[in-house]
């Protein structure tokens, strides 16, 4: 799979996702700084799986109706790096395939598709 890994997401998480084979594009280890639309704009003509644990993303993709090939918000309690990708470890396991496309609320507890 193709991820953006937003900068506040971290660069740990970046480099576990490419360890585990999947394209990465490291938001804090190749363009640190950029905004948020710009962003959104990047996954969305590249074909980039956002993940995020900023809530502002949210709001571009339901109040501003930003296009998106799948976003993964982190609500996340301990936001450490090996808490990140234990929750994204899970999340793999269980719902690839139903990722693109969509925009996933993970916790440490629980997995959401919100309505599109």
């Amino acid at each position: 799979m193709r991820f953006l890994v937003d900068e506040c997401t971290g660069p740990a998480v970046a480099e576990w996702l490419q360890a585990q084979g999947h394209e990465v594009f490291s938001v804090y280890d190749s363009a640190r700084g950029m905004d948020d639309n710009n962003i959104v704009q990047k996954a969305f003509e590249e074909n980039w799986i956002l993940i995020t644990n900023d809530k502002d993303f949210g709001d571009q993709i339901y109040r501003e109706h930003k296009s998106h090939h799948g976003v993964i918000l982190l609500r996340l309690d301990n936001e450490r790096a090996k808490n990140k990708i234990d929750v994204l470890k899970q999340l793999l396991a269980s719902y690839a395939d139903r990722l693109p496309n969509q925009f996933v609320v993970a916790t440490e507890e629980k997995v959401r598709f919100a309505k599109q």
